[in-house]
């Protein structure tokens, strides 16, 4: 079965201060972020991998890095945000289930093996980390179901109960449920408000999936490239040791 997966790479990343896409920045191990992403996705779902990028600043310089995927334009990336990203993606998607992931998250691939079974239940979900809770930061709750009730910025800390990752997944019949809610999210909202609609407004249930035993880094700053960095440092000391 085809694994549909959407990165979302239109954005400008202006906090991160660099002259390309904010994708196409260089790790430590001479990769792009992005190169370490498409690297994990093949190496999980090889054959099976039917990836999408959606693309908007500087697209070219993406689109010429991983030439062998298919794209989609936001063509008012300068003046929308990530809902509008994820909007033309899941619109121009097969039937199925999709996953997708921020073009700025460098993580562990086992997170994707985690993620299989839940995907193959056709259960709709958001990646968490409960082992930290910034301000600045997409926060989450839960309802007594134990389903995300709340997931934005706004969520206040003291009752946050982690992070989102950035990487998550909707099933095949809550697609459209989403879809729908994001069009009518602000052009300067997050996913995330999409998300949040359908939990309100359709009973959509949206699984919080707890990868905080593995790393995943969300790169806005450059203290956030020097954590990434570091985490993929360790993980190839530890890669060698168990040699």
């Amino acid at each position: 079965m085809t694994v549909q997966v959407v990165i979302l790479a239109a954005g400008m990343g202006t906090r991160l201060a660099r002259p390309h896409p904010k994708p196409m920045t260089k790790l430590v191990d001479g990769r792009t972020i992005m190169q370490q992403q498409v690297d994990n996705l093949r190496a999980v779902f090889g054959k099976k991998l039917r990836l999408t990028i959606v693309v908007g600043y500087k697209m070219e310089q993406v689109m010429e890095h991983v030439p062998d995927a298919s794209f989609v334009y936001n063509e008012n990336f300068d003046q929308t945000n990530t809902s509008k990203s994820l909007l033309k993606a899941l619109a121009n998607s097969t039937k199925g289930g999709v996953l997708w992931l921020n073009g700025d998250v460098v993580f562990d691939p086992a997170i994707l093996e985690l993620l299989r079974p839940h995907m193959a239940a056709g259960k709709s979900f958001i990646t968490v980390d409960v082992s930290s809770v910034s301000d600045e930061e997409v926060k989450y709750t839960v309802g007594e179901d134990g389903y995300i009730k709340e997931l934005s910025k706004r969520v206040p800390q003291n009752i946050a109960l982690g992070e989102a990752v950035g990487i998550n997944y909707v099933a095949k019949q809550d697609k459209k449920a989403l879809i729908k809610r994001l069009k009518t999210v602000d052009e300067q909202d997050y996913f995330e408000g999409g998300v949040e609609l359908t939990v309100k407004n359709d009973d959509v249930q949206w699984a919080p999936v707890d990868i905080s035993a593995f790393y995943a880094v969300e790169i806005d700053v450059a203290d956030d490239l020097i954590a990434a960095n570091a985490q993929i440092i360790e993980a190839k000391i530890i890669s060698r040791i168990s040699k």
